[in-house]
């Protein structure tokens, strides 16, 4: 039976907690009195996957069977989650190809055919085959890929969106043609966090920028609640009154996945486990690893992370109604995920890994780890922040401005005269976040080449517009001087140095929370 996430303080027989820091990891010796928030155990796996998709799929959730739905001469549109989930990627065969092949047996069974297959990447990059291949299965590739009939949403082709119409706050709703003239749209989706799933599926996996937009801005995610919250959210309310529309004009089936915590598997189990259970063996990897990792080429450390695919068990598969699907996904991510924790601390401290939703197969540039950290880490509670308003976060990571020109070009433009110019998420929306957004080099990158859209990196720094607002100091233990600075932000070496740096503004005897994640955890913070 698997343990429930819970809280530590730590005290003289403490060991060191590992910390993620990029393409590595520390351990570190945390103060005396430090909160330590460890996530749960892996909740035992669906054992049999297949029956239990088979049986989501005859006994949906608040609609029909879903071979009822299906008929000869109709229009099938499947769509599912991109590349950016789950994290890290998850061993063959993906959950989505296993729903997917099932939906596929059952439209065959009816006489569909006329069926096309969607990744719902929104503005992200293009995936490229053998990550679809990935994702699908070599037998779904084979069938739809040659013939062109398995392809990644593009949010830039105009005659292949249709504007479906206004919300009452008037929101644009335009998403896929393909999807939205569809007789039956089959969502699949996987639930890695509380803020995936529901209506930010459709809505924003297969919409363009003139919807986008009216949620993913500066203003809507400053003041946000944490977007782990889908009913406090406001990026979450704006998705779900887009989504409330699009369901008057589109039969939709959504098919919502939740996975378990378990993350590390060969040769970094040890990292599943709380350091002080850690055997003769597990203590062995660990310095094995750390010392290779401190002499290996850059080149080989990224490819011993990033080939790296997690064991994940399935906990909970649900179809149906949008809605009424996602209340039991984020009740079984709950189950999962949620860690009480009681008040506030002065200190947050949070360790970056080296994988974030928009670097998988690629590099985490400082923006991208800024998003990771003040954004998906810093946003995972619930109830309140983890830290006090006018506290601090200390994060851990490199901030390696190395970025990868065929994924982050605009990155590139923003963080070199964008951030030397403002790091304020208003201003920077205000004077450039629509020439990024047009720019007619990036439009083609984007539809043409594997590059996330112009205006992501403005995205991912309104991500973190909520910490920022949230918190007067951001340290980064380990990062670059000069990275650092350009974000708006200060670096140190140890963490001793990074308290001292933090003292102005939290004192000397500050209380300090550490989040010990990754696998992922929710604090449920009672203040």
């Amino acid at each position: 039976m698997s343990r429930p996430g819970f809280v530590l303080e730590v005290d003289d027989r403490t060991p060191p907690m590992v910390v993620h820091e990029g393409e590595g990891f520390r351990l570190e010796k945390f103060p005396l009195g430090t909160r330590v928030v460890y996530p749960p155990e892996a909740l035992p796996g669906i054992p049999d996957v297949d029956a239990a998709i088979r049986e989501a799929l005859l006994h949906p959730v608040d609609a029909d069977p879903l071979p009822t739905k299906l008929r000869a001469g109709m229009r099938l549109t499947i769509a599912f989650d991109d590349i950016s989930l789950p994290l890290p990627p998850m061993r063959a065969p993906d959950i989505r190809q296993r729903i997917i092949e099932q939906v596929l047996t059952m439209a065959a069974e009816a006489g569909v055919d006329d069926v096309q297959i969607i990744a719902a990447n929104a503005l992200h990059r293009r995936m490229t085959d053998a990550e679809l291949r990935h994702i699908v299965g070599e037998r779904v590739w084979r069938s739809f890929g040659p013939q062109g009939l398995l392809y990644n949403h593009d949010a830039e082709d105009r005659d292949n969106l249709l504007h479906v119409g206004l919300t009452d706050r008037g929101e644009d709703i335009e998403i896929n043609r393909r999807a939205a003239e569809s007789d039956l749209l089959v969502y699949v989706n996987v639930n890695l966090v509380a803020m995936d799933g529901g209506h930010k599926s459709v809505p924003i996996g297969l919409a363009s920028y003139k919807s986008l937009r009216h949620h993913h801005n500066a203003k809507t995610m400053t003041h946000s609640h944490s977007f782990m919250d889908h009913k406090k959210s406001h990026l979450h309310h704006s998705a779900w009154r887009m989504g409330r529309l699009l369901r008057e004009h589109l039969d939709i089936f959504q098919i919502e996945t939740t996975l378990n915590n378990d993350v590390f598997g060969s040769p970094y189990e040890f990292l599943q486990k709380r350091e002080w259970e850690w055997s003769v063996r597990d203590q062995a990897s660990m310095l094995a690893m750390r010392r290779g990792l401190a002499v290996a080429p850059k080149r080989l450390k990224h490819k011993l992370f990033h080939d790296l695919r997690a064991p994940y068990g399935l906990t909970g598969i649900h179809a149906g109604e949008v809605e009424a699907v996602h209340e039991r996904t984020i009740a079984a991510v709950h189950r999962q995920q949620l860690v009480p924790v009681q008040g506030q601390s002065d200190v947050l401290v949070m360790g970056v890994p080296y994988l974030g939703p928009y670097n998988v197969n690629s590099t985490m540039n400082p923006v991208l780890a800024t998003c990771m950290g003040l954004g998906y880490y810093f946003n995972s509670y619930r109830g309140a922040p983890v830290v006090r308003r006018g506290g601090a976060v200390i994060l851990y990571h490199p901030l390696d401005a190395g970025f990868n020109t065929l994924h982050h070009p605009s990155y590139v433009d923003f963080y070199d005269e964008i951030l030397a110019e403002s790091t304020d998420p208003a201003v920077i929306e205000a004077k450039y976040e629509e020439q990024f957004a047009t720019d007619p080099w990036y439009i083609h990158l984007y539809r043409t080449s594997h590059a996330y859209h112009g205006v992501h990196p403005f995205y991912m720094w309104y991500w973190a517009a909520h910490a920022m607002d949230h918190v007067d100091d951001v340290i980064w233990v380990g990062g670059d001087r000069k990275a650092a600075s350009r974000l708006g932000f200060r670096a140190a070496t140890t963490l001793a140095d990074a308290l001292e740096m933090a003292s102005d503004t939290v004192g000397r005897d500050p209380s300090i929370t550490y989040l010990h994640n990754p696998p992922h955890l929710i604090a449920d913070v009672s203040v």
